[in-house]
């Protein structure tokens, strides 16, 4: 795994858990991680938090994300607002590696209220060991950009 990588994350209220565990699971595989919130279970916004983790890697401060509300569509609707960012919603080890692999997503997005820890921690293992497969993806990834860059 390449530990060289800088990680960011953030939750809403419902994820606050699952994202302290997945904080110190990073720390302890080695990763450097910007924890952009919460501190505790007090109701906020997740639009709010997808935005700084979308803008600290557009930023290139870190180079993947990790976002977690409830079910994990919310932060993936905010984060895919910004042109360039590709935020992936996974609900199982494959998907997240498909994120990855085909999609150089750099976001992974997580439902708290949905996945279990321990399949929630092997998601992002497989995440982050994942390197983009490129080739034919490649061009389908700028296809992506274009997309963004025309709307």
């Amino acid at each position: 795994m390449n530990t060289n990588l800088k990680i960011s994350i953030a939750s809403d209220h419902a994820g606050f858990e699952l994202k302290s565990h997945l904080t110190d699971l990073l720390k302890s595989w080695g990763f450097e991680v910007t924890d952009f919130g919460p501190s505790d279970t007090t109701r906020c916004d997740y639009p709010q938090k997808a935005s700084l983790v979308a803008q600290d890697i557009l930023a290139q401060n870190s180079q993947r994300g990790i976002l977690i509300c409830g079910s994990g569509i919310g932060m993936s609707i905010a984060a895919n607002r910004f042109s360039g960012i590709r935020a992936a919603l996974a609900h199982s080890p494959y998907t997240a590696q498909m994120a990855r692999l085909h999609n150089d997503a750099q976001i992974l997005c997580l439902g708290a209220r949905i996945l279990e820890t321990t399949v929630a921690s092997e998601m992002l293992k497989i995440f982050l060991e994942t390197e983009f497969e490129g080739e034919r993806h490649a061009h389908r990834v700028a296809m992506l950009d274009q997309i963004n860059q025309n709307h």
